[in-house]
Order: structure tokens, then sequence, then C-alpha cells
């Protein structure tokens, strides 16, 4: 089993808990020790720099900062209360964003708390659009974030329109289980021409945008060099997202139908679907 799968896709996963309503939650005292702090102590730091980040964002701190106390076993069966904290996925973002960065494991928990984090994002921001107007929205913010992958790649070492596309094929195969673009345009019946995110429905989309974020960042935030380590990397952030997809019981992004319109057909509607709005508004 590989760091990713270990860390990402099962020790979160269970020490997560569910509340009686629904809602997710975590244990600092439990997940300390899965980021490898043995000292409750420098834990604790960690979790103080996490509450100032969440109330300098103007969040609301006991929102996901939940102190509770609870009853540990001792010798012979006595029993000593002591405090812990209950915290939300965003507080478990926070603390894995202040924590060590030295440790594997606080990088691949930076990884996996992100992609949950930012598909909660999505999810609450796009309910109110519909799947046409999902679609051009993600596409247009993947085109953006797709320029800032690109620079970092190139700060990584691929310099030529080759390497860089070799490498884009790394993050496809990790993301839709070893198929890389040639295979994606069979399987949606595209020409070579065509492109691959313009035939795609927004929650594929949004699996996609995940990677080239999440790429994006570790690239630059472990200062990866050259061309195979950049490869590797891209191909590990694809397949973390896939794994999270999985663990969270969503459908496969090669298993997600294919729209009958694409993004550029889409796009030359939009105005029309937009001026048509306007004028049912002022009626």
């Amino acid at each position: 089993m590989s760091d990713i799968q270990k860390y990402s896709d099962k020790t979160f996963e269970e020490i997560k808990y569910i509340n009686e309503y629904g809602a997710e939650y975590w244990l600092a005292r439990e997940l300390a020790p899965v980021l490898e702090y043995a000292r409750w102590e420098n834990f604790y730091k960690v979790l103080e720099k996490a509450k100032e980040a969440c109330e300098n964002s103007n969040i609301n701190v006991d929102d996901h900062f939940r102190d509770v106390t609870k009853m540990i076993e001792l010798a012979k069966g006595a029993k000593r209360a002591i405090e812990d904290t209950e915290l939300s996925r965003y507080a478990c973002y926070l603390i894995v964003q202040n924590a060590d960065p030295r440790k594997r494991v606080v990088a691949l928990g930076q990884t996996y708390f992100a992609v949950q984090t930012r598909r909660q994002e999505l999810q609450d921001d796009f309910n109110k659009l519909d799947e046409n107007a999902k679609r051009l929205a993600i596409r247009d913010e993947i085109r953006e974030h797709n320029k800032s992958l690109a620079e970092a790649a190139q700060m990584a070492g691929i310099e030529t329109s080759q390497e860089y596309a070799v490498f884009q094929n790394k993050g496809y195969q990790g993301l839709y289980g070893g198929l890389g673009v040639n295979e994606l345009h069979k399987r949606k019946g595209l020409k070579k021409s065509q492109k691959i995110l313009d035939h795609m429905g927004s929650t594929e989309l949004a699996a996609n945008l995940f990677r080239a974020t999440q790429t994006d960042e570790k690239i630059r935030r472990e200062k990866v060099k050259g061309k195979e380590n950049a490869n590797q990397t891209h191909f590990i952030v694809g397949k973390t997202v896939r794994d999270t997809i999985k663990k969270l019981d969503g459908t496969m992004p090669e298993d997600l139908p294919t729209p009958d319109e694409s993004i550029k057909q889409l796009s030359k509607k939009e105005p029309k679907r937009i001026a048509g709005k306007m004028r049912q508004s002022e009626k």
C-alpha cells in the first residue's frame, strides 16, 4: 500500500466521526499522532495557529473548533477527564496548512483536506447554477489555473510543448486510472483536434480542477525539480483526487457521461441565454 493510500484514503477516514446531525468531525488528540506529533504540547501550538488563521479569515472559530471534555481509561479501571477539540473538515485543513511541512504525512494531509474542502466549496457555490452554467464557470477557472500550472511545470524543468504534453498526460493517467489523453479521446468519441476538457460535465470538470490546482500548489510548495519528478507529482496528485472521489463514493471520472454539447457550443449560446433571462426579469 502506498503512502497516499495509507494516509489520504485510510487513516484520515478511519478517525473521522459523524455526529447526530450527519456532520463529519475529527478529534484533535487523534489527529495529532496521525500527523506524527508525539507530544500534545507541540501539536497544541499548531492547533492554536489554525484557530488564529480561522479568526483572521473572519470565520467563527467556534463553528469549526469545538472544545470538549472526554474520559480516558487509566490503569486498574480508573478514569480521567481530558480536554479535546472537535474539528470540522475546514479546521483540519487549517491545521495541516500550519503543521510541519517537512513531514511527508503533512503534505499528504494538505492534499487530502484541500481536495475535500474545495469539493464542498464548489458544491455550495454551484448548487444555484444550472448544469450548463456550472460547466462554463468551471471550464473558465480551469483555463486560468492551467496557465499557472504551466508556469509551475516550466519552473520544475519542463521546457518544450512535447514535454508539457507528457506532463499533462501523467495527470490524466493518475486521475483516470491509467487512461491517458489518447484513450480519453477514444472513450469520448472525440477527434484529435477537440479538447477533452470541452467535452466534460461539471462533476468531471471539477475533478480536473482539483487535479490542476493541487499539482500547481504541490510543485511550488515542495520546489519540485526535474521533468520526471514533475511528471510523477502530477500523476500522484491525480491519483489522490481519484482515490478521494472513490472514498467519498463518487463516480469515477471516466464513467461520467459526456455532454451532448461542447463548451464551445455553449459559449456561443450563452450571450443569447443571458439576454433572454434579462428580458424575463424586466417583464
